[in-house]
């Protein structure tokens, strides 16, 4: 087996090559948007609290429904392809985002924000200023397990008609290549080990960075 996956490495680097090109486009696009609204909306809920139970209570029912499920209800509004796999990677996405932020956020000492506040500085200041760089370990955080979970849920993507590497796996469950099924798996598996290695790297960064300040 071993031997047929190399030997599909070799022959097909090409195929892979673009394959792994269009997972990372469709993965990319996803966590950017996930990134942008799941932040919106933590920040939202951490300003108005009354609605972080509603809010938080959403995106934990969309939590639950199976992914393929998701990608199924989608079609009828988006069609297939990678449109539908963007839209519905990226909701799911939002669940980290949303909860990350919301904890950061709330978790900031309330003194440091009287303080800012007696100071003369803006909600707009405030938040900008103080609570998103305090909160930003958490934030970031979120954004890791965000980013490993969406590049294996891409693969998924396949089975309505988007592309990435889902298409080798969808290829070999259909015509009974375990090579090729593998193949996929692996080179998904190794995109979400180095997503997850160079944010952790970046996070330590982060970490290094404010004990030294």
């Amino acid at each position: 087996m071993i031997k047929e996956i190399y030997t599909l490495y070799v022959e097909r680097w090409h195929f892979f090559l673009d394959l792994t090109w269009e997972h990372l486009q469709i993965s990319l696009m996803s966590i950017v948007i996930a990134t942008m609204v799941g932040l919106g909306l933590g920040i939202m809920i951490s300003m108005y609290r009354k609605s972080s139970s509603t809010v938080l209570g959403l995106t934990n029912f969309i939590y639950t429904i199976p992914s393929i499920a998701l990608f199924g209800f989608l079609i009828p509004f988006s069609g297939i392809g990678n449109t539908t796999a963007i839209i519905a990677l990226s909701i799911y996405a939002l669940l980290p985002m949303v909860h990350n932020t919301y904890t950061g956020i709330i978790g900031i000492d309330k003194e440091i924000i009287e303080a800012a506040r007696g100071m003369g500085s803006t909600t707009f200041q405030i938040l900008y200023k103080i609570q998103i760089p305090l909160a930003f370990p958490v934030i970031l955080s979120g954004i890791r397990n965000m980013v490993v979970m969406t590049i294996a849920l891409t693969g998924i993507a396949a089975f309505i008609g988007a592309g990435g590497l889902g298409v080798a796996i969808y290829r070999g469950i259909t015509t009974n290549n375990s090579a090729m099924t593998i193949a996929g798996s692996l080179l998904i598996a190794l995109l979400a080990l180095l997503a997850d290695w160079g944010v952790g790297r970046y996070e330590k960064h982060i970490k290094r960075k404010r004990k030294l300040l």
